[in-house]
């Protein structure tokens, strides 16, 4: 008589063994129907499966993320089902969830098309048409090595050799169609109602370049089709945002092919680039940081006794001259120890914080590369802080106040927090990283912060506290983090002396706001399409003459302007009014000042801005007044 309790804490008895949708329809047909899955005793399972013995459980439906990830991951079963039928002798390898959808890869020499993905689209509806059961079937390796290899399936027998003695084999068979899962998957097709398939490219058998290239078919499915209609808005307005096409349209960037993951910035762009810095180095005077510079190359040797030569060796680019090896700095961090250790520090001089505009290089695969979102050479708002132990809640929670300012200024108001911690590869010792994540966790807690917890997702040498923004679409982007070393000050031998005269190795504190520049300045013309707020923007206003009668008025305006901190243009071209100002509409310009003969002799300018608003003549100190409010506001919305 196994009894079974729910969440709530209520419990249910029952005579025989039941399966959880049994339990499901005990409680309501309603809750039945919508059963997608459960989860017994904490491991997530079939809607199949059966409970012999007493267990906690919860159903999952389409209202759970965890639903949503079954959806998505059953949705992939469909594509794959979907496509051998329509296209025999195709092979299938991985079809994994990723965020916000799935992906199949497929062993195939037909090259997949836009037309082909509207002929899956159709049979996968079909076969969602049909309802058809999903069954989970255990069986021995051998058994399924035996199944796979006559249905011609090498991929899947690949995988089945490779995995774990330990680890159980099953299948989940569609009708006559079958793949090999781990699950759990929804009980029948008929549960997958929300679904589209977005594109095609191209993947290598697991990843290596040496193997079989595949066709990947890209996906999205959701708990039903308002939630996909929305998703699909999404993208549309993410594709009118991509960064990449804005800044061609605005003259900020570009990349070439001679120069892969490097960064081309042009006038307009290093605007915004500089403005930024000029910020982040204000705001870090402020909270008591000290700006440095550390070389771009460095000795192998250093980036070998800090651990990263042996994790991250092939994201390094490294150069020989006279019989040594060196690496082009990847990170900031053992050079900023190097720079700790010059003189015995003392307790006094601790919390020592030290920033950088870091330049840094890392050697990501060409495929990864997006514009200036993911590129090789990038900058960081980087900072160490060296600190002792008892220090570290006090100057986390004073970093969390440093990042709210900084993220409000700059227009995002929703911050997501969480806590990565300890991976199965690592340094330092178990004692030293259940300090280290007590005391993140404490910081967060102390300021009524809601946090979820990471497990595994730590950095190699510490636990650490990620930060990450919705921007104006609902897209999360991580950026800034604040992580904990109790190993590495260690390892590149820094000290200080303590109160009592002993020697002792200073905590040190990895942290950054923005992330990398490069990243940060994507999302943020994304985020604004391109209209950047009044401080931020390349040219903050033009002016421009009706006539050239007026265009040393119009200069004589611009350089007044200019004397006071703005970035002011003129537009003395021989071309008609209506022209210059579409055009610089287009350019998103926060103001465009446009001036005749009367305001040359009243020493006005006509003022308009952005979407065409009119706000009428204004002497050149109101504006400045206007601007100069607008400046000192920055991207805040709290006005």
């Amino acid at each position: 008589m196994p009894v079974v309790t729910l969440p709530d804490g209520s419990e249910r008895a029952f005579n025989q063994s039941v399966s959880v949708h049994d339990v499901a329809l005990d409680i309501g047909p309603g809750l039945a129907k919508a059963a997608l899955a459960g989860v017994v005793n904490g491991k997530e399972v079939d809607t199949s499966f059966v409970i012999d013995a007493d267990s906690q459980l919860s159903i999952i439906t389409e209202r759970d993320d965890a639903g949503v990830e079954i959806l998505r991951h059953s949705t992939a079963h469909l594509l794959a089902q979907a496509v051998q039928q329509l296209f025999p002798g195709t092979q299938v390898t991985i079809g994994p969830t990723i965020d916000d959808g799935f992906y199949y890869d497929f062993a195939t020499g037909h090259n997949f098309t836009p037309e082909d993905l509207e002929r899956i689209e159709k049979r996968m509806e079909e076969i969602v048409a049909d309802d058809v059961s999903v069954e989970r079937i255990v069986c021995s390796r051998e058994k399924a090595v035996e199944i796979f290899r006559n249905m011609g399936e090498h991929f899947k027998v690949q995988i089945i050799e490779d995995l774990p003695d330990s680890e159980e084999i099953s299948i989940y068979k569609q009708g006559e169609w079958m793949d090999l899962c781990r699950g759990p998957h929804v009980p029948s097709t008929g549960k997958l109602k929300a679904f589209k398939l977005t594109k095609v490219a191209g993947a290598y058998w697991r990843g290596d370049a040496n193997n079989q290239m595949l066709q990947r078919i890209y996906g999205t499915a959701w708990g039903n089709k308002k939630e996909l209609k929305a998703y699909l808005n999404r993208i549309a307005e993410a594709e009118k945002r991509d960064h990449r096409k804005i800044a061609k349209k605005l003259d900020l960037f570009h990349t070439q092919e001679e120069a892969p993951g490097m960064v081309f910035w042009h006038p307009a762009g290093w605007t915004i680039y500089q403005t930024i810095e000029r910020y982040m180095r204000e705001k870090q005077l402020q909270y008591g940081y000290q700006e440095i510079k550390t070389p771009q190359v460095v000795d192998i040797s250093l980036w070998q006794r800090s651990g990263h030569a042996d994790k991250f060796a092939s994201g390094m680019f490294t150069l020989e001259a006279e019989e040594r090896q060196f690496a082009v700095k990847p990170m900031n961090c053992p050079c900023h120890v190097q720079v700790f250790n010059q003189g015995l520090k003392s307790y006094r001089d601790l919390p020592l914080r030290l920033a950088e505009f870091g330049s840094c290089h890392r050697n990501e695969p060409s495929g990864s590369l997006h514009g200036i979102m993911r590129v090789r050479g990038f900058t960081q708002d980087d900072a160490h802080i060296f600190c002792t132990e008892d220090q570290i809640q006090s100057e986390v929670s004073t970093f969390i106040d440093m990042l709210h300012e900084v993220y409000r200024d700059f227009g995002f108001d929703e911050v997501i927090y969480r806590l990565s911690t300890r991976p199965a590869e690592r340094v330092g010792s178990d004692a030293d990283w259940d300090r280290a994540e007590s005391a993140l966790a404490e910081a967060l807690n102390a300021k009524s912060l809601p946090w979820e917890e990471l497990p595994g997702e730590g950095a190699f040498y510490g636990p650490k506290i990620e930060f990450s923004l919705k921007d104006c679409i609902g897209r999360v982007w991580q950026l800034g983090t604040i992580q904990v070393d109790f190993s590495m000050p260690g390892r590149l031998d820094a000290q200080y002396v303590a109160e009592d005269g002993s020697r002792q190795v200073p905590v040190m504190l990895h942290r950054a706001v923005l992330g990398s520049f490069e990243r940060f300045i994507g999302i943020l013309i994304e985020h604004y399409e391109g209209e950047f707020p009044t401080w931020l923007a390349p040219q903050q206003a033009v002016i421009a003459p009706i006539t050239d009668k007026q265009a040393t008025y119009a200069q004589e305006c611009a350089d007044a302007l200019t004397r006071q901190g703005f970035r002011v243009a003129t537009d003395l071209r021989n071309e008609k009014i209506g022209f210059k100002i579409r055009e610089h509409e287009i350019g998103k310009l926060p103001y465009i000042l446009v001036v005749g003969d009367k305001e040359r002799e009243q020493g006005t300018v006509s003022v308009r801005a952005r979407h065409g608003q009119d706000l009428g003549s204004q002497t050149l100190d109101d504006l400045a007044a206007r601007l100069r409010a607008e400046v000192e506001r920055r991207g805040r919305s709290d006005h």
